[in-house]
């Protein structure tokens, strides 16, 4: 499993991975921060980029902040690091 740290901007414009606030990945999502959508969107724009199944991400910590850690399965931190930008 693979823990990423991430900064989560609910209400934006548009889902994207928008690159690093400190050691922090940011991530934007349409979604209101209530009622856990914001980290459905969240959990959905990172599979979808990653391109793996919806089980693969939880949210481990943060689930009602906007810093969050999340764990990765059924990837690798070469694949992540690619397709992310992620800091290895």
């Amino acid at each position: 499993m693979i823990r990423l740290s991430l900064k989560v901007i609910p209400n934006a414009s548009i889902d994207e991975v928008a690159g690093y606030i400190g050691n922090a990945l940011k991530v934007k999502v349409r979604a209101q921060p209530e009622k856990g959508k914001a980290n459905k969107a969240v959990i959905q724009l990172l599979c979808k980029t990653l391109n793996i199944p919806k089980n693969s991400v939880v949210v481990v910590f943060g689930a009602t902040s906007s810093n969050k850690i999340v764990e990765i399965s059924n990837t690798t931190q070469k694949a992540i690091g690619a397709l992310l930008g992620v800091k290895n």
